[in-house]
């Protein structure tokens, strides 16, 4: 399970430059999930019964990046007490 701080980035080709969205998990308990459907980028804030909180669509094709980051010493983090 993700924790309140999880987030990822979406990197998108505006044309001439790029713009970068963020969707967090703003509370303890809820997580991101990210889905590519029919050429469509969706990244979903849910909680943890699985209802989406707030939506974020791209079209796949303008889409540079998508970068997870987990919250350091999460479940998924990097924890640098460990050996």
């Amino acid at each position: 399970m993700t924790t309140k701080g999880d987030k990822v980035e979406i990197v998108v080709d505006a044309g001439d430059t790029t713009r970068t969205y963020e969707v967090a998990a703003t509370r303890a308990g809820r997580r991101v999930e990210t889905a590519v459907r029919r050429g469509v980028v969706e990244v979903s804030e849910v909680t943890r019964s699985g209802r989406p909180v707030r939506t974020a669509r791209f079209m796949a094709n303008r889409v540079v990046a998508l970068v997870e980051q987990p919250l350091p010493g999460g479940p998924l983090g990097d924890d640098p007490q460990e050996g």
